[in-house]
């Protein structure tokens, strides 16, 4: 099953990755929809000499409303007012592991509305979609964990964020790779 949840989770980053670099080629002009952005496209591929460097895409969306399918990191203290947000399903360990993660480097810290920093967000498993808006840049916070990607959240967002649809997602995957039904 977990496979299964993989797969889905690629085939969907790969169709935002390609609506979401035709985007990023548009007139410029200003958009009311929410740019589509792929953690498959925050990077420019291949890596190169200087290490990891933001795509044109991720830059262009700075600043701007994004929508954005991923999975919310599990862990084991959560922090009100915030959470991760990963490509793919991911625990935490924080006191077995300390200040050390496995997080990739696309993780995305979701920053609730002020109105609701004092909200734990439970962690909930399975693909869902955000929409938000998205910052780049070092930021550090009170506790003095940095971050390099922040969505910040409108307030309704929480309950605006849906998985996406089923039947779209298992119709990217073929039959034969789709597991039994019960």
């Amino acid at each position: 099953m977990p496979a299964f949840r993989l797969l889905i989770g690629l085939a969907l980053m790969l169709g935002i990755a390609l609506v979401s670099a035709a985007q990023a080629q548009g007139t410029g002009t200003e958009r009311t929809e929410p740019i589509d952005l792929s953690f498959a496209s925050f990077f420019r591929l291949p890596v190169g000499p200087r290490g990891l460097e933001w795509s044109d895409a991720l830059r262009a969306a700075d600043g701007r409303v994004v929508r954005l399918a991923g999975y919310i990191v599990a862990q084991e203290e959560p922090e009100a007012g915030r959470f991760l947000f990963a490509p793919s399903p991911i625990k935490l360990s924080e006191h077995a592991d300390g200040a050390a993660s496995d997080l990739p480097a696309t993780t995305v810290t979701v920053l609730l509305h002020e109105s609701q920093r004092k909200r734990i967000v439970p962690h909930q498993s399975g693909l869902i979609v955000l929409t938000g808006q998205l910052r780049l840049g070092r930021a550090e916070d009170a506790e003095g964990r940095v971050s390099w990607l922040r969505l910040q959240l409108a307030p309704d967002a929480l309950e605006q964020a849906v998985p996406p649809r089923r039947a779209a997602t298992e119709a990217a995957i073929p039959e034969s790779t789709r597991p039994a039904a019960h």
